[in-house]
């Protein structure tokens, strides 16, 4: 069975902006060779990031993006709340989503995520280490 993916969305936006290792999980993944789960709060996320004031992406452009990405993965609502991680509440959201689809495994490049190593026996991977685990 192909596996499901969550994607931290500074793996989409690294995808999108800088190429590199996230850019060929989303290669992977338009292959059929992995699957991609996403939520609401993931795309709202990655729209917000693109448009706000560091990348500055116009309002059409960003929400492009996150319509491209939420043709490539599923979208699903997260059933319950976690609040483990209290320095940055907004990881959580993650982790929920993880959760809600039933991911294999969990691709951050967020210290605070890559810190648990593991949540609910999800591995949490950087974009380096799942390209290596799933060898894409």
């Amino acid at each position: 069975m192909t596996p499901l993916l969550v994607l931290d969305s500074n793996v989409y936006i690294s995808a999108v902006l800088f190429g590199g290792r996230p850019r060929r999980i989303i290669e992977a993944a338009l292959a059929g060779k992995v699957r991609l789960a996403a939520s609401e709060f993931i795309l709202e996320e990655i729209e917000g990031v693109l448009r706000g004031k560091k990348f500055k992406l116009p309002a059409a452009a960003a929400r492009e993006v996150v319509s491209e990405i939420a043709s490539l993965a599923g979208i699903f609502a997260p059933v319950e709340k976690i609040s483990l991680l209290e320095e940055d509440p907004a990881d959580n959201r993650i982790l929920e989503c993880a959760l809600a689809a039933g991911a294999a495994v969990i691709v951050s490049g967020d210290k605070h995520l890559l810190a648990l190593k593991t949540f609910r026996d999800m591995p949490i991977l950087s974009p380096a280490e799942c390209l290596e685990k799933f060898e894409l």
